[in-house]
């Protein structure tokens, strides 16, 4: 498989990681709660407008864009707003691995729309779970970090 062919893949997959999210904000809608549906829309609009993009870029790079499926399996059911809230901080870590994987596919300024989509992902999840972890995107690095953490404990890095 050729570069192009990888790099043609992985906005693919973020095309529907996309498709996938804008299913799943419209289910976080349905049973958010009041006080975080603004956050919920923005959201939601974000991941649209991001797919839209996905669809041109695929198109642009000679590809045929991943169509959305007509209903995807949530990862648990969310019969009330608590659940709403963790299944968008859900959606958010998935579409931000997604983008990663995007990120290390790419070159330029392609690498730095990915980067930049991780990177608002990351902060979505971030607000959703309520506290951040290090390396947003990365599942095998994740480290769970408090919103209480302190600086000085959550940057100190060693290196071999």
């Amino acid at each position: 498989m050729s570069d192009d062919d990888k790099e043609l893949e992985a906005f693919q997959k973020a095309l529907a990681a996309e498709h996938a999210a804008v299913y799943g904000y419209g289910v976080v809608g349905g049973r958010i709660g009041a006080g975080r549906r603004t956050e919920a829309k923005s959201a939601y609009d974000a991941h649209r407008a991001r797919r839209d993009g996905l669809v041109r870029q695929v198109r642009n790079m000679g590809g045929k864009p991943v169509a959305a499926a007509a209903a995807y399996a949530l990862p648990f059911p969310v019969a009330d707003a608590a659940a709403a809230v963790r299944l968008a901080a859900d959606l958010e870590e998935r579409v931000a691995g997604v983008y990663s994987d995007l990120v290390r596919a790419t070159e330029g300024g392609r690498r730095s729309t990915a980067a930049e989509a991780l990177r608002e992902a990351a902060v979505r999840a971030a607000r959703w779970r309520g506290g951040s972890v290090a390396f947003p995107g990365l599942a095998e690095r994740a480290v769970k970090v408090s919103p209480s953490a302190s600086v000085s404990a959550s940057s100190s890095v060693h290196t071999a």
